[in-house]
């Protein structure tokens, strides 16, 4: 068995203009001094990271990984959760998501999509210059306006959204084999890729491809009311990255699932600082034990309550202690008998 790898933050709800999170080196100082780990990097955040250089410069590299290493840190992963959404984006969102996208291609959804590809590209490239073998990102949705089924969908029209957002990302997968590195998908609310038959439509799609993956999220799954404990059982050998993220479900007698439009703090469902939400984390750290996953427990913060920065505080100590140190032996080695095939024959009467 392998002992999880951690605690490590993904950095992106913290990075700002205001030292000492504007700067990679300051933000990495901040994340060593409360204790973590490792990041995960944001390669869309020009203040912390230069996502074009590094897919081409195994100097810049370099010096990503020693100024990370001079704070006792190491890089979990990037991500491009901003650029892969944009890889495949209903028009009833093209306004929403311009804003994730460079200037130059705002207005233009094909000319964004395009820019989204080639962000992947580089993302594949600069993953394998910086040693990572696992990429966290979003699928982005074509279906998602029409969850639920009111009016009745058109027959065929989810086979369809399905059919294209592979078409679109098995090329990009391609890439990323060939750089030796997963894609884990956050299975995510408002993306294509929400939960387990979601994923399994997309990666029957894209042939089983074996870089498609996923990014697990149990908040997520909370507010869906998904189990997220089977979920592991089922998926564990698709889980690449892991996200530990608090979530609680409050249902009330004027609101549901669906939230009724409300703001984060007013919804029966909203994410929670570690500890402070219903995620049995405890029983998740167990199972990815039991399933050896080789990856970094890294923190998402978001919380409709508390200050970020009291957040990362208590985070760092929340999942060391959760980290389980797996054993090397069995607890009742010590009354082994050792192998015996003529003893084991006395004992079943045979032979």
């Amino acid at each position: 068995m392998k002992t999880i790898k951690g605690p490590a933050i993904f950095l992106a709800q913290f990075a700002g203009d205001a030292a000492p999170f504007n700067t990679l080196e300051s933000i990495a100082g901040w994340a060593a001094g409360l204790g973590y780990k490792g990041v995960q990097i944001p390669s869309w955040d020009a203040r912390l990271f230069d996502l074009a250089r590094a897919a081409d410069s195994q100097d810049y590299c370099d010096e990503v990984l020693g100024l990370l290493a001079d704070k006792g840190l190491t890089l979990t992963e990037l991500s491009t959760h901003l650029q892969g959404q944009l890889v495949a984006v209903h028009p009833a969102y093209d306004a929403q998501f311009d804003g994730f996208a460079a200037e130059h291609v705002r207005g233009n959804p094909a000319a964004r999509q395009q820019w989204a590809v080639e962000q992947m590209h580089l993302a594949a490239r600069a993953s394998r210059r910086l040693g990572l073998t696992t990429h966290a990102s979003f699928s982005g949705a074509l279906a998602w306006p029409y969850v639920y089924p009111w009016p009745q969908r058109p027959a065929g029209l989810v086979e369809d959204a399905f059919d294209e957002l592979a078409r679109r990302w098995k090329p990009i997968l391609d890439v990323f084999d060939e750089n030796g590195v997963d894609v884990a998908y956050e299975i995510h609310p408002g993306e294509d890729l929400h939960d387990g038959v979601t994923f399994e439509m997309f990666l029957e799609r894209v042939g089983n491809h074996p870089r498609a993956n996923i990014l697990y999220d149990p908040s997520h799954f909370v507010l869906q009311q998904l189990d997220y404990l089977a979920f592991l059982d089922i998926y564990h050998d698709r889980v690449k990255c892991f996200h530990v993220k608090d979530a609680e479900f409050r249902p009330n007698g004027r609101s549901g699932v669906y939230g009724g439009y409300q703001r984060w703090v007013d919804r029966p469902g909203r994410f929670r600082s570690l500890g402070d939400g219903q995620v049995d984390f405890a029983q998740i750290f167990s199972k990815m034990a039991q399933y050896d996953f080789a990856g970094w427990a890294v923190l998402e913060w978001e919380c409709a309550l508390k200050h970020p920065e009291q957040g990362a505080a208590e985070g760092a100590p929340f999942i060391a202690k959760h980290i389980i140190r797996v054993t090397d032996h069995a607890f009742d080695d010590f009354a082994a008998g050792g192998s015996d095939r003529a003893l084991n024959a006395r004992i079943m009467g045979i032979g």
